[in-house]
């Protein structure tokens, strides 16, 4: 395993289904209130986060992946339309839950706080591919294609590296406790990245009671 952290960007860049730069695809996120993802995760680990080969995560963009689709440009309105109605309707019954996200852990590619229980996050994750998969003909590979929820502070980015091992030792020393948040907004949005940050335009959104 390299000492260094590699660029997120630069991955997504370049694997076999690749997410350039500037094209938006669509994504389903669990998402959370900006108030407590800034004072939970945002700003107790900002002395981690903002150093050179890190880009970090602002509040409003800080989220949970659940399922990473296709371009939004390959999806006809209409396949949109019936992917948020069957989606919504699989979640009627499906509770807010609470996610424990444990204190953060140096990645290869990001900084990121893993999260449990996984059981209820996966359930989203196996509905959505379902879904997605059912409406366009199983077109998109599944991404990830093994799920476990988590969200990621910063991302490794640009020409300079960040040192792992340095970035573990500083996080040995830095307080903090895990910290649970409400699962209650399943979101689908139109999501694109500039090689440094991501950044979404929302389509729908999913209530869970």
């Amino acid at each position: 395993m390299s000492m260094y952290l590699e660029s997120f960007f630069a991955g997504v860049e370049s694997r076999r289904h690749a997410w350039p730069a500037g094209r938006p695809d669509l994504h389903w996120h669990l998402l959370f209130r900006d108030e407590d993802v800034h004072n939970a995760l945002v700003e107790p680990y900002r002395l981690i986060t903002n150093r050179p080969g890190l880009a970090p995560v602002a509040a409003p963009w800080l989220h949970c992946t659940v399922l990473h689709a296709g371009p939004v440009a390959e999806y006809r309105e209409q396949q949109i339309a019936d992917i948020v109605e069957r989606v919504s309707k699989e979640c009627q019954d499906i509770e807010a839950f609470d996610l424990t996200f444990d204190r953060p852990g140096v990645g290869t590619v990001a900084i990121e706080c893993a999260a449990r229980p996984g059981l209820p996050a996966r359930r989203l994750w196996e509905i959505t591919s379902r879904v997605d998969a059912e409406v366009t003909g199983g077109r998109y590979p599944l991404i990830p294609s093994v799920y476990y929820p988590h969200a990621s502070l910063a991302y490794g980015a640009g020409d300079v590296r960040a040192d792992r091992r340095a970035l573990k030792q500083d996080l040995s020393d830095h307080p903090g406790e895990p910290v649970v948040l409400r699962a209650e907004r399943l979101c689908l949005v139109a999501q694109s990245h500039d090689r440094r940050h991501i950044t979404w335009t929302p389509i729908a959104e999913v209530t869970l009671t």
